[in-house]
């Protein structure tokens, strides 16, 4: 858990899917965790700037919410926390096929190819095999707009990987489980070192900011694509019931409103 949360995942956290936000309650809980105003209002400025949200009113007396643009970025990016959540609950469990992802275009449309082959890892496929990538998930809705007419994609239940077919071992080649066992780590240090006298809402933030870096070396295998007990959902299973603990006082309510688990 970083000791200072940066202006703009504060501004974000604030940020309902759906409606606006008052100004006042961003800068009131940037104040208490030691930001000052300046710096919220260049976050600010910037998000504006990029077509991420909008701005009614001045100062404190104003009020943001997202735009359709900004809300489709951070729907894209709280996607791992969903679906995060699903596998812990036995909500999303693997339907048994691999999916491979390939991407044919000419050199000329070579920024294309580029953004496939930033997303797709991004989004946890591994490289296979030459220009090829694997991943249990469906990714098809989440690639680049552009990238549709020269996608190539197969969907297997039988996968061999240089002699290796069963499917955990596949797992633990391409998705190491130890950097992912190493990120949980920290988040179960972060936990435990939460600064007590915290109000809901900075706890809350505290938290969020915690589960979102172990989440970036997680790429969210299916459960049971990993040994039992996996100890990352363990991990998010006490994540929860802080969270929860916070919930409902003093606003807490407003932070990440219809992004996370009811």
């Amino acid at each position: 858990m970083t000791d200072q949360i940066s202006p703009r995942t504060l501004i974000e956290a604030h940020l309902p899917f759906a409606g606006e936000v008052d100004l006042a309650l961003i800068y009131a809980t940037a104040n208490e965790l030691g930001i000052e105003d300046q710096p919220v209002r260049l976050a600010l400025r910037r998000l504006i700037s990029a077509g991420e949200v909008e701005q009614r009113g001045r100062g404190r007396a104003g009020v943001v919410e997202l735009t359709e643009s900004g809300r489709a970025r951070l729907d894209i990016d709280r996607i791992a926390v969903r679906l995060a959540f699903a596998q812990d609950a036995g909500e999303a469990p693997w339907d048994g096929f691999w999916r491979l992802l390939g991407i044919s275009a000419p050199e000329s449309h070579r920024a294309i190819r580029d953004a496939f082959r930033r997303d797709v890892v991004s989004l946890g496929a591994a490289p296979f095999s030459t220009g090829l990538y694997v991943t249990p998930h469906d990714l098809t809705a989440f690639l680049p707009a552009g990238a549709g007419p020269y996608l190539v994609t197969a969907a297997s239940g039988d996968l061999t990987m240089r002699g290796i077919t069963d499917p955990q071992e596949i797992v633990e080649s391409l998705w190491p489980a130890q950097p992912t066992l190493a990120a949980y780590a920290e988040l179960d240090r972060a936990i435990l070192a939460l600064p007590p006298g915290l109000s809901p809402v900075a706890r809350q933030l505290r938290l969020a900011d915690a589960l979102e870096l172990a989440l970036r070396d997680d790429p969210l295998i299916p459960s049971e694509l990993r040994p039992a007990p996996w100890g990352p959902a363990g991990t998010r299973r006490r994540w929860l019931d802080l969270w929860d603990a916070a919930r409902g006082h003093d606003g807490a309510e407003l932070i990440y409103r219809g992004w996370l688990p009811e």
